[in-house]
């Protein structure tokens, strides 16, 4: 009778289960414990390979930054950093829990800083100094984790926002607040999806840095 032969524990092994139970229950419930009995193996041997759960999280969080498209250095740079965003916010939005973990003050892991080093370069490349780059990369960013975490929170199908915009409807004063009345009232009534509306903040920021380069 045949054995069936068990792939040895490696660090790799231990993230790659970590991630997917992060992704399927949440940053909280995951526990060395938890990633060792996916495993099939004792909690304590995984020490072997990782020092806590802090040291999961932070590897786990660079393995998501490696999903991310990176971009290169190219005259079409808007398109570029389009994509990488576009990217960046899919990738975030297969690991609900990331998105705050990328904004959280820890020393980036090899595939952050590739994903960090290939955006500086894009930018420096035509043109924007290290200082430019990093706070147009910020804003960019600034733009992606906001959007995203707004996005796993809020309502997103025609029928759920007009339900939401019919509750809210009825606590807003029209003669107060007039504006805000009316646009909670058109989505009130919205019988169609609106159009996504990522783009449109990502393009404004797109347009401005590019504005800066024709200075």
């Amino acid at each position: 009778m045949m054995t069936q032969t068990r792939l040895p524990l490696s660090r790799d092994r231990i993230l790659t289960a970590a991630l997917a139970l992060a992704d399927d229950e949440g940053l909280t419930a995951l526990s060395m414990r938890k990633v060792a009995t996916r495993l099939s193996v004792e909690a304590m041997s995984l020490y072997n390979h990782i020092g806590n759960k802090a040291d999961i999280v932070a590897g786990i969080t660079d393995m998501v930054a490696g999903e991310i498209d990176l971009p290169t250095p190219d005259f079409d740079w808007k398109g570029q950093m389009k994509t990488r965003s576009q990217s960046a916010h899919r990738v975030l939005m297969r690991h609900p829990w990331a998105a705050a973990q990328f904004q959280q003050p820890r020393a980036p892991g090899p595939m952050m800083m590739e994903y960090l080093d290939a955006t500086l370069g894009c930018l420096m490349a035509v043109g924007f100094t290290p200082a430019q780059a990093d706070h147009a990369r910020n804003t960019i960013d600034n733009h992606v984790y906001g959007f995203t975490l707004q996005r796993l929170v809020r309502p997103t199908r025609t029928r759920e926002i007009a339900r939401a915009a019919k509750k809210d409807l009825k606590e807003i004063p029209k003669d107060r607040y007039p504006s805000l009345y009316r646009r909670t009232e058109d989505l009130a009534r919205a019988s169609t999806p609106e159009v996504d509306d990522f783009d449109f903040g990502l393009d404004l920021i797109l347009d401005g840095l590019d504005a800066m380069t024709r200075k």
